[in-house]
């Protein structure tokens, strides 16, 4: 993109609050934002090859949506923790490989998506990111593609409605999303779970009326067989009815 049509962007943001950049070679993050943090609600920096997310990024204090998927980014600063407005949050296709605990700030966050993170050496996310428990308005958290092995205790206090974790290396479960009190789809497609890790109170005793456990260690008809599977199905049917008559 030419000179001419960048600042045209600039000049486009400042009254709209809105900056959209994709699919422009970035190497970096626009250093002129920082001519206009206050203004701007809705950055999209999605498709090019920023590395690294600046620590100005916590003057951006109206910041509401903030999507870099896929770029090069290989951390998330503290300072964004600052960023107390923020609603969506997408860093999808980076190398990113932790969650700093300052995500706990962002009390106003919906929407997370941290997919399909692998650093230059191909390690990838593989800790269930139990800061993001502590976000009462977070509904839908998207996980899948990464390199989880576990989902551990404490992670009952998650708000999400939807939780992705397709696609990961999950072994164990604990029991304790069971408790999540608002999760009504869980997606575990594609991971390394036996059927005795399969917690039964996601049957027996949550909100779950939406359970894909499709490519596991185990046949989906062994479902069936599992303690509180008529419960979870009669949460199921009642859900596609909702649906159906909406």
């Amino acid at each position: 993109m030419g000179n001419q049509g960048y600042q045209q962007r600039l000049e486009t943001a400042t009254k709209t609050g809105v900056f959209h950049l994709s699919k422009a070679k970035l190497n970096e993050f626009p250093e002129e934002l920082g001519g206009i943090t206050k203004t701007l609600r809705n950055i999209d920096l999605s498709e090019n090859r920023i590395s690294a997310i600046p620590q100005n990024i916590s003057t951006f204090v109206n910041l509401k949506n903030l999507n870099l998927n896929s770029n090069q980014i290989e951390a998330i600063p503290f300072e964004i923790g600052q960023l107390t407005k923020l609603e969506t949050l997408s860093l999808a296709n980076n190398r990113i490989n932790d969650v700093p605990p300052t995500l706990a700030h962002l009390q106003k966050l919906r929407n997370v998506n941290l997919r399909f993170n692998l650093d230059s050496d191909s390690n990838a996310l593989t800790s269930f990111p139990t800061v993001l428990c502590a976000l009462k308005l977070l509904t839908v958290l998207d996980l899948s593609q990464n390199g989880i092995t576990s989902v551990p205790d404490g992670v009952g206090d998650l708000q999400v409605v939807e939780l992705i974790l397709s696609q990961n290396r999950i072994r164990s479960i604990n029991k304790d999303i069971s408790k999540c009190p608002n999760l009504k789809t869980l997606r575990l497609q594609h991971n390394s779970l036996d059927i005795a890790e399969l917690p039964t109170e996601i049957l027996s005793d949550s909100q779950v009326s939406l359970l894909s456990v499709e490519g596991n260690l185990f046949d989906v008809v062994q479902l069936s067989n599992l303690d509180g599977y008529e419960t979870y199905m009669e949460r199921f049917t009642s859900t596609k009815k909702k649906i159906l008559h909406s």
